[in-house]
């Protein structure tokens, strides 16, 4: 009963259209970012190593590397400052959860291709 009364208020701020991304693609994320009376949009492009939650709940987890360093963002799915989330590029995966990449560095980072008619070629 608790569960079905929160669904019904939560299913209200819900998007209604999510883009497809699994674990291991390549994404670019764009952002609003207010920075005093100033509205702009920022992409933050990475690999997705974890998805969580579910309804209003859901994130997920984007890491990239910015100059020698692992950078990472927990992005709520459902945030009115998440514009849009654009898969660029699928990996094949066989986990979860891609922790495992925060200890690797260069080429080692990069996940095989995995075909799938969600690629997006530029």
């Amino acid at each position: 009963m608790k569960t079905e009364i929160l669904d019904s208020v939560e299913s209200k701020s819900l998007k209604k259209e999510i883009p497809h991304f699994e674990i291991g693609d390549t994404v670019e994320v764009h952002c609003r970012i207010q920075e005093g009376d100033k509205v702009r949009k920022q992409i933050f492009a990475g690999t997705v190593i974890a998805r969580e939650g579910r309804g209003i709940n859901a994130s997920f987890t984007v890491r990239r590397i910015v100059n020698n360093e692992g950078v990472e963002r927990k992005f709520p799915l459902h945030s009115p400052n998440v514009l849009d989330i654009q898969a660029i590029r699928s990996g094949k995966t066989r986990r979860a959860k891609l922790y495992y990449l925060r200890n690797r560095t260069g080429k080692a980072v990069r996940l095989p291709q995995r075909h799938s008619k969600h690629t997006v070629s530029r």
